[in-house]
């Protein structure tokens, strides 16, 4: 692997994790606004933009994507995945659980680096084998401590450790691949705004949560900004995802949850016990321990 696609790879990777990190921040602006209904906005201008974009630069792989129906069945799980993951991330946010987030998002390297060691057959080095032993025995601290199943910050590992597996194998252009993903869920998002869904009635007319007509206008504004806002750290991270190694990609998430954690507690006074003090100190020295040995590599190179 060249120095120089692995340094492009290294920040894509920080873009797409910096902008992720500072997410809740923005997610709070609309807690007005149901978990449901800012999902169904979300798939739907993310889907507006990044088919916009891809038009104006005349992306031949759009309509080679679309017309593939092996591409169709893979994208179609990719765009499944990534909107259970926005949902289950907009509800911990606005439901006052940033620091579970933030725990998922600490687990998610370490499925990330399960998943790459099975399915990609990559290897760690003695060095990054204890970096990852050290993380996992403070996600497993916290975990057990926790007071209860922690199901947010499963669903939200699992969901994009699995979406980022999906996307290293299929190795897609980024943006147009992503254009496709989220425009193949829209019909339920469309669905959900236009009629509104509540368990299994469908109401009519119009959702009146959700719909165009009844939203405030900075509202309205504020979700309608979520597609770029969604687009271009998943762009980022496409194009992370195929420069670099699964588990180099897995282990600069560590930014993320860490801003996180850090809005959770001193922005949302959040509570912090000593084990989530004990623990996140552990995911914490082996992620500077794998650093460390990322460093030494490059420079040899």
């Amino acid at each position: 692997m060249g120095v120089k696609r692995y340094t492009q790879g290294i920040v894509y990777a920080v873009l797409a994790y910096l902008s992720w990190g500072v997410l809740p921040l923005y997610w709070k602006q609309l807690e007005m606004v149901s978990s449901v209904d800012i999902l169904a906005h979300r798939i739907l201008w993310s889907s507006v933009f990044t088919l916009t974009v891809c038009l104006l630069l005349k992306r031949a792989y759009l309509r080679k994507y679309f017309s593939n129906p092996k591409s169709l069945i893979s994208l179609t799980v990719t765009g499944v995945l990534v909107s259970i993951n926005w949902g289950i991330y907009i509800y911990a946010v606005n439901s006052g659980q940033i620091v579970e987030a933030a725990l998922g998002y600490f687990i998610n390297p370490l499925v990330s680096i399960v998943l790459g060691m099975v399915f990609l057959g990559e290897k760690l080095n003695k060095t990054q084998l204890a970096a990852f032993l050290l993380a996992m025995v403070g996600v497993a601290y916290l975990t057990v401590n926790y007071g209860h199943f922690p199901w947010i910050a499963i669903g939200l590992a699992l969901t994009f450790g699995i979406y980022g597996l999906m996307k290293k194998k299929m190795n897609y252009d980024s943006l147009s691949a992503l254009a496709v993903e989220t425009t193949l869920v829209v019909p339920i998002a469309l669905g959900y705004l236009v009629f509104g869904v509540s368990g299994a009635a469908i109401q009519l007319p119009l959702n009146e949560d959700a719909s165009f007509t009844t939203l405030p206008f900075p509202e309205l504004v504020l979700l309608v900004l979520t597609g770029i806002i969604t687009a271009l750290p998943l762009y980022w991270f496409g194009m992370a995802a195929v420069k670099i190694p699964l588990y180099s990609v897995g282990f600069f998430q560590y930014i993320a949850p860490s801003i996180k954690l850090f809005i959770g507690i001193y922005l949302f006074h959040e509570m912090f016990s000593v084990t989530h003090a004990i623990s996140f100190s552990l995911i914490w020295a082996g992620l500077a321990l794998y650093i460390g040995d990322m460093t030494i590599k490059l420079r040899r190179q």
